[in-house]
């Protein structure tokens, strides 16, 4: 846990504007039709980049390559699968769901990656978190505390004793788009481990 929490902060840090750049971009066409859905595909495929740029920077403009278009089926039947299973697993206290939600959670970077069927990407995915889901979970986790006790603290620091609330927003949005950025880069890292498990 500890090298997938600091492997992926460096990994993420390294490509900060690169990864901000990319969402910026996305945020910014997200109401374009069409164009949308390739730039949603091209933004959940960043941490499959991160994973094999072997320290080389990610383009933020690759989200527009045309290649995730033609994953349009493949990315709604996937998100329609996981969401019909997802569902009724939830209802069992939670607790079910938040276990199959781990298990799947390569599964579309597997999709992409390496252009199986959803139904395979979801097979795959279980088996490559098998016995590692209690990990990405702690590991989530205590990202999320951390990332929450900086935030609070700052912005204790910013408005309860400068006073000024321009400035905590100005913190909000930077802490919110390091987190983000840190997601990523864990989530490659993540990914670059598990896919190795493949061939086992």
């Amino acid at each position: 846990m500890g090298g997938l929490l600091s492997d992926g902060i460096s990994l993420g840090l390294k490509n900060f504007f690169s990864i901000f750049l990319a969402y910026l971009l996305w945020a910014l066409t997200i109401w374009i039709p069409y164009i949308n859905v390739g730039t949603t595909i091209g933004i959940i495929n960043l941490p499959i980049d991160l994973s094999k740029a072997n320290g080389k920077m990610v383009s933020p403009v690759a989200i527009f390559d045309a290649k995730y278009r033609k994953y349009m089926g493949e990315f709604f039947s996937l998100t329609g699968l996981m969401s019909i299973s997802l569902f009724p697993a939830f209802l069992f206290m939670i607790v079910p769901g938040i276990i199959i939600s781990y298990g799947w959670s390569q599964a579309y970077y597997l999709m992409f990656d390496k252009e199986t069927s959803p139904s395979d990407a979801m097979l795959q995915s279980t088996k490559i978190t098998y016995g590692y889901k209690s990990t990405l979970f702690w590991a989530e986790l205590l990202l999320s505390i951390v990332i929450g006790l900086i935030f609070g603290l700052i912005m204790w620091i910013c408005v309860g004793l400068i006073g000024s609330n321009i400035l905590g927003s100005i913190v909000f949005m930077l802490i919110f788009a390091t987190a983000a950025v840190v997601k990523v880069g864990c989530s490659a890292v993540a990914y670059r481990e598990l896919s190795k498990r493949l061939n086992e």
